[in-house]
């Protein structure tokens, strides 16, 4: 079976590296299941993806809210 994925919605860019490559969360649906957020690496065209997490709506308000937590000055 062939890998499956479709970027739903840009949510925004982290960081880019020299090469080009950015650091994105995003929503993406894999294997045209149910989007969820994403968090990896993507190539300038959005082809080749690095290895990344995908987290719920549920994981993305836990970890919202441990970061809000964090003193980070």
């Amino acid at each position: 079976m062939a890998f499956k994925y479709e970027l739903l919605e840009s949510l925004g860019v982290l960081s880019e590296s020299a090469s080009g490559w950015t650091k994105e969360l995003n929503i993406v649906s894999y294997n045209d299941q149910e989007g969820k957020y994403d968090l990896r690496q993507w190539a300038p065209d959005h082809e080749k993806m690095a290895k990344g997490i995908t987290l719920s709506k549920e994981e993305v308000r836990a970890l919202r809210d441990l970061l809000n937590s964090l003193d980070l000055d």
